[in-house]
């Protein structure tokens, strides 16, 4: 795994480490959590402004604490996930963020909304070498109500406003690029997995730690993606932070190591708005 930290005052470099930090699973098998994922999260509706009524799952803090703010993250899946089920969006890092040491250790309220089929959370083709050019400011229908719906559960829910993050892979991790430059900027910081962005959206992140993961044999999102974007980030003085990891030999699915890391959850959680 290569692993990269940028700031302002340095020329892009590649530190290699030798091993990648997994949660403990103990006696809580893989198994057990996905039986039992689909009762963490809680099935809801949104009808939203936008017209286009998201389902989503919300995972809430065991044992809310009157008075007590927690984070909030608002997790994007992927292309195959799409669909109104309510169930499909939790294939991929649900289990991740409602294992019970996570859920112990890093309370707080998760929010996996669904994109309908033949939509996108950002109307662009994701399996092109660049994304130069190809956002569009005006988000998409799926995008819109899912970022009202973020808005929606600030407002109601005990959510720390410092404290909001988006994460996303692939088709999701697209939408965590869109998401994190949206105006107002919402989210503290942005975890992004094999998905691509735009770089002449460069300057729009200033502010925003991020962190983006991806496989250098993918190919289904180009390798080139993600480090166009870095290097667009890189050059306009990105801050406060920019992290980015490549995992050597690994295809599209660079999710699944992604999000049994400690670290990468760990950061996440450290992560704050001024």
């Amino acid at each position: 795994m290569h692993e990269r930290s940028f700031n302002p005052s340095l020329i892009i470099g590649i530190v290699a480490f030798l091993s990648v930090v997994h949660v403990s699973r103990g006696p809580w098998s893989m198994a057990q959590e996905k039986n039992s994922v689909l009762h963490k999260y809680s099935a809801e509706l949104f009808s939203a402004v936008a017209e286009t009524p998201i389902p989503y799952r919300l995972l809430a803090p065991i044992g809310v604490e009157a008075g007590k703010q927690y984070p909030l993250v608002l997790f994007l899946h992927g292309a195959g996930e799409r669909g109104n089920d309510n169930q499909k969006q939790l294939v991929h890092a649900a289990v991740d963020f409602a294992h019970p040491k996570r859920m112990k250790r890093f309370p707080a309220f998760v929010v996996f909304p669904q994109c309908p089929s033949e939509q996108r959370w950002v109307e662009s083709a994701w399996d092109l070498p660049s994304g130069r050019g190809e956002f569009d400011p005006a988000p998409s229908k799926p995008m819109k109500a899912t970022l009202e719906l973020v808005d929606k559960l600030i407002d109601e829910l005990p959510v720390d406003p410092r404290r909001v993050y988006v994460a996303g892979l692939s088709m999701g991790g697209q939408g965590a690029w869109f998401a994190a430059a949206s105006k107002p900027h919402r989210f503290a910081a942005m975890l992004e997995v094999c998905g691509g962005g735009d770089p002449t959206w460069a300057t729009s992140y200033r502010g925003i730690p991020i962190w983006a993961l991806h496989g250098q044999k993918d190919n289904v999102v180009p390798i080139s993606r993600a480090r166009e974007m870095v290097v667009a980030l890189t050059e306009v003085g990105h801050s406060p932070e920019l992290r980015y990891t490549e995992y050597p030999g690994v295809g599209h699915n660079s999710w699944d190591q992604t999000f049994k890391r400690d670290d990468v959850f760990e950061w996440l959680f450290a992560q704050r708005k001024p």
